[in-house]
């Protein structure tokens, strides 16, 4: 006999995430797990300490050329992170 008010196992862990408050900071490591995939892996060789605090994300960046492009297109860089993602999580990029 089937049970008519099941869930799906993914609406449980989402439920479990959201009253543990364990739902931000999982995003919050997805967007620093994005940033190879978003930015690509040439960008990744010259970026390094990637955290996220207060939604914002930080990100070291040791070639001052590319730190001045990804400034001037982080907009786009915040839109697609948090596309990846599925949630806004970030709502800007400070690159140091």
């Amino acid at each position: 006999m089937r049970r008519r008010n099941t869930e799906s196992i993914r609406d449980v862990i989402e439920q479990f995430l959201k009253q543990k408050k364990l739902d931000k900071p999982l995003f919050e490591k997805k967007v620093v797990d994005a940033w190879p995939e978003v930015l690509g892996k040439n960008i990744m060789e010259y970026s390094n300490n990637l955290y996220v605090k207060n939604g914002i994300l930080y990100v070291t960046i040791t070639s001052s050329v590319l730190r001045h492009d990804l400034f001037i297109s982080r907009e786009n860089i915040v839109q697609s992170l948090n596309n990846h993602v599925g949630n806004h999580v970030i709502d800007d990029i400070v690159f140091r």
